[in-house]
């Protein structure tokens, strides 16, 4: 009995030492490994990857109408400005945005020819003492010419404010009469915080963070028959 049991478990040591030994080992590990994988906090937790945020400025409508001879421009903005500029804000530092409206005919022979070029300058700027936000509108860089030039509004809240700029409203954009029947015109619609106007240092500032970097624009083809 004691020769059996000995040469039964030689028979084992011999299959263990060899290919069954190996083969066990792997499909352990590999078992363990998607046990370990199923149950891991990282595998259970894991969030899809979070949406990409939607654009704080984007041009939303650019439609064009005629009265008296003009050729009006309206249009929207969707303006979100970001906490790190709306602190600013809220501290005192003004804001200016550059509103530019170019007009081009096509030209097979040559590049397009400018027919018009007009341009709307807006400062934005919190006032601690009155608790009011002023907001000032110009044909001119306001930082040249002055304040004094320019359209004044004051608003109560932030939102008001920016509901004034984001929306343009029968704004002259050309004369009808520089407008020529049956050619082919474009209108450009470029919006943009504009940093040249903020303080040196800032400027350094504004231009190596994307939250400063605001611009958009939109073209528009113009009917044939819009100076009829």
């Amino acid at each position: 009995m004691t020769v059996f049991i000995t040469h039964c478990w030689k028979s084992v040591q011999s299959e263990w030492n060899g290919p069954w030994r190996a083969s066990f080992w792997l499909r352990a590990l590999l078992l363990c490994a998607c046990w370990g994988g199923l149950f891991s906090p990282h595998a259970q937790a894991q969030s899809p990857a979070p949406a990409p945020s939607a654009n704080p400025l984007e041009v939303t409508e650019l439609r064009l109408g005629r009265s008296e001879g003009a050729l009006l421009l309206q249009s929207s903005l969707r303006l979100d400005l970001s906490t790190i500029v709306e602190d600013a804000l809220q501290k005192g530092m003004p804001l200016y945005f550059l509103a530019e409206v170019e007009i081009t005919r096509d030209r097979w022979y040559w590049t397009d020819k400018k027919i018009n070029n007009v341009s709307r300058h807006y400062r934005l700027a919190y006032q601690p003492l009155t608790r009011l936000w002023r907001l000032n509108v110009s044909r001119e860089p306001i930082g040249s010419v002055g304040i004094a030039s320019s359209l004044s509004q004051s608003f109560e809240t932030l939102p008001e404010a920016l509901a004034a700029i984001r929306r343009t409203v029968n704004w002259k954009v050309a004369d009808l009469s520089d407008i020529e029947a049956d050619s082919k015109y474009t209108l450009i619609f470029k919006f943009r915080l504009d940093v040249s106007q903020l303080a040196r240092p800032f400027q350094m500032t504004a231009g190596s963070n994307a939250e400063w970097n605001l611009a958009t624009q939109k073209t528009l083809r113009l009917p044939t028959d819009i100076s009829r």
